[in-house]
Formats: structure tokens, C-alpha cells, sequence
């Protein structure tokens, strides 16, 4: 005989030792700001609890590593003991602090896909009804609607269901996009002192995992630019570090319409985050470089590729970390040349973000 279900009160799993949950955030933290440097984070780690004293009698930071070690965020190396490196699943959770960080206040989504204006037999139900087609399926019948209509068409006395009575529930087709992301590594990404490099890492970390997570079934293509541009993996963004480099913008532009283009999907886009200002060009085997101002023969260059973009209706969405006035008009002109989108945001606070989009003229600030 079935007893049915039995309800007892929900204990939470005590699996966490007090403190290891908010010291794996700081980690977090320090292991963008180290280029994913494990052994240098941890060190930071250990004099800011010297400092502030993080960690207490019960727990401190060699249970705080041993931890790590346990629940597969740090490998050691066998060769050097006490040498440790970074796991896929601690890139991924840097790839989520960042995402959380930067876009916390976003509501979740659905299954992850972009609506179109296209109705018919999509992939997810609308609100709107329609009379019953040749090919509909069985799914799509609004059973309510469909009885409801069959007794104000048939009365009650000789209640009968025909074709003319059904109702479906009307349904949306979704599409995929195909992404390409940009980031800037050139020099001026740590010029005077200023650490640009690491907000922009904590951008590209959190849309690349904002994309996976909402949608899917996307294409999303990695980039960075320096002198040149080339491609690299999502797991590796927390170790990108800033070269000697000048900064082609016009050689990312390329790169990433290069790799659109093979993209079979109508649906294409480019996020780049940049400090604003392109630098360099290559001519042949030679490179065109001006750090001094904006130089007009390079602006030019990189905005008619912004037009070019915009006439093969691919948007670009600037993601601009830096505050100088200058650098925002380079940006503002860009983005106007592309009828493209902007983020402008200081160094100082990431999840204040001043929003500029050029395509419905308003601009936002959250």
C-alpha cells in the first residue's frame, strides 16, 4: 500500500566551511586582475588577510587552497609542489563572478534564442490565436478556445467539434546570431598607471557567458587586437595581458568580418571593448603607427569599415573603459557611422554603464 509523500523540513547541505564562499570571490577577483596567475593571487590573497584579517582560527587560507584543490578549482603541479594552475571550472567561475558583476540586475531570459517579427510554426508559444491550418500540429491547439467556440457555433444540445472550430495558439520563430567579440589589448590598456585591461577582461568574460547562458544556441567567435588582430578560445580570456602593441582597430574589424562571413546565419553582430582610440594601421609588410591624438588617417580607415558594417547590416557595440573626452567622441563618431550601440563606463564601477543607442536615438543610464 503507498504511503503517498512524507514533508520534512529542508536542511541545507553544510558541504561549505564557514568562509570559503566569500574568500573564493575575492580569489575570483584576484585571479583576473593576475592574467589567471593562481600562485600570484593566492599570494595576494594571503596579505590581504594579513591585512584585514579574512580568516579566522577555524578556517584559514591553507584550508581555504585545500579547498580549491577539493572541489577541482586548482590542479598542482606534480613537477613543482605547491605550484598550482587554474581549472576549467574556475575559468568558468570567473566567466559567472564577472557576469554577475556586470549584468547582475538583467532578468533571466527564456531557452536562450532572439525573437524575430516571424510567426507561424516557430519554436515558442505567443499570446496571439489563429484559425486552424493544414499542418498545424496537435500541440498548438488551444483546447479551451477550440470547446468554446464549438458550443457557440453548435450549441450545447449537439455539441461537436469540426475544423472550423479550432483555435491554435500562434507561435514565435527564434534564430540564431552569430558573435564576434573584440577586445582590446594594446598598450594604452595600462598607460599612466591606469589598469584598463582587467575591467575590459571582466566585460568580455561576463557577455561571453551571457551569450552562453541565454543563448545557446549562438555562435560567439573571440578576438583581440593589437598591432594585428587574431583569434582566441573563451577559455582563455582570464589570461589575456596587454603587449607592446599600437591598437589596429582596423585589423579586428577585418578579422571579425572575415569570420561573419562564414557565418550562415542572417542574424551577425560584433561587441568590442576598447579604450577608444585606434592607433595603428598595417600597409603591406609596414605599420602605420600615431599615438599622439587621433590621427585623421587612421580614423578615417576605421570608420569606413564602421559604414561598411553597417551597409552589410552587421551592428557593432562598443564597449568603451575610459572616461577621457576625446576617446568618447572617437567613439561617439563611430558608433553614429555604424548606427551601432554604445556602453560607456569609468574605471571605477563597471555596473555603471551609460548606454548610447544610435538606431532608436535615447540614451540610458543603469
Amino acid at each position: 500500500m503507498a504511503i503517498g509523500y512524507r514533508f520534512t523540513d529542508f536542511v541545507p547541505p553544510q558541504d561549505d566551511k564557514p568562509g570559503f564562499e566569500s574568500l573564493l570571490k575575492i580569489f575570483l577577483q584576484l585571479v583576473t586582475i593576475t592574467s589567471g596567475d593562481a600562485g600570484e593571487a593566492l599570494n595576494w590573497l594571503s596579505s590581504l588577510d594579513k591585512q584585514y584579517n579574512l580568516t579566522g582560527d577555524e578556517y584559514g587560507i591553507g584550508d581555504f587552497i585545500e579547498d580549491l584543490r577539493k572541489k577541482g578549482y586548482l590542479d598542482e603541479d606534480p613537477q613543482k609542489k605547491g605550484s598550482f594552475s587554474l581549472t576549467a571550472k574556475s575559468e568558468q567561475g570567473i566567466r559567472k563572478s564577472a557576469l554577475e558583476e556586470i549584468f547582475g540586475k538583467l532578468k533571466k531570459g527564456g531557452k536562450g534564442s532572439h525573437a524575430t517579427p516571424h510567426t507561424g510554426t516557430g519554436d515558442e508559444a505567443s499570446t496571439d490565436r489563429r484559425e486552424y491550418r493544414f499542418g498545424d500540429s496537435i500541440e498548438q491547439i488551444s483546447m479551451t478556445d477550440s470547446l468554446r467556440n464549438a458550443q457557440i457555433n453548435h450549441g450545447i444540445g449537439d455539441l461537436q467539434l469540426t475544423e472550423q472550430d479550432l483555435e491554435v495558439n500562434e507561435t514565435e520563430h527564434k534564430t540564431q546570431a552569430a558573435t564576434v567579440l573584440m577586445i582590446d589589448i594594446s598598450h594604452s590598456m595600462i598607460l599612466y598607471g591606469e589598469d584598463r585591461i582587467t575591467p575590459a577582461k571582466k566585460v568580455a568574460m561576463a557577455l561571453a557567458e551571457l551569450i552562453r547562458q541565454k543563448y545557446p544556441k549562438d555562435t560567439l567567435d573571440v578576438i583581440v587586437f593589437g598591432n594585428d588582430a587574431w583569434q582566441i578560445e573563451v577559455k582563455d580570456l582570464p589570461y589575456l595581458e596587454v603587449g607592446p602593441y599600437h591598437t589596429n582597430t582596423v585589423a579586428g574589424l577585418e578579422l571579425a568580418m572575415d569570420i561573419l562571413r562564414k557565418r550562415k546565419t542572417p542574424n551577425k553582430q560584433i561587441f568590442m571593448i576598447t579604450d577608444g582610440k585606434p592607433t595603428c594601421l598595417k600597409e603591406g609588410l609596414h605599420y602605420y603607427k600615431n599615438s599622439f591624438g587621433l590621427d585623421r588617417k587612421v580614423v578615417n580607415k576605421t570608420l569606413n569599415l564602421a559604414a561598411q558594417c553597417r551597409r552589410i547590416k552587421i551592428p557593432i557595440t562598443t564597449f568603451m573603459i575610459a572616461s577621457d573626452p576625446y576617446l568618447k567622441a572617437f567613439v561617439d563618431e563611430f558608433t553614429q557611422v555604424n548606427n551601432g550601440q554604445a556602453y560607456y563606463s569609468s574605471l571605477k564601477g563597471l555596473g555603471h554603464l551609460v548606454f548610447r543607442d544610435y538606431r532608436q536615438n535615447r540614451k540610458k543610464t543603469f
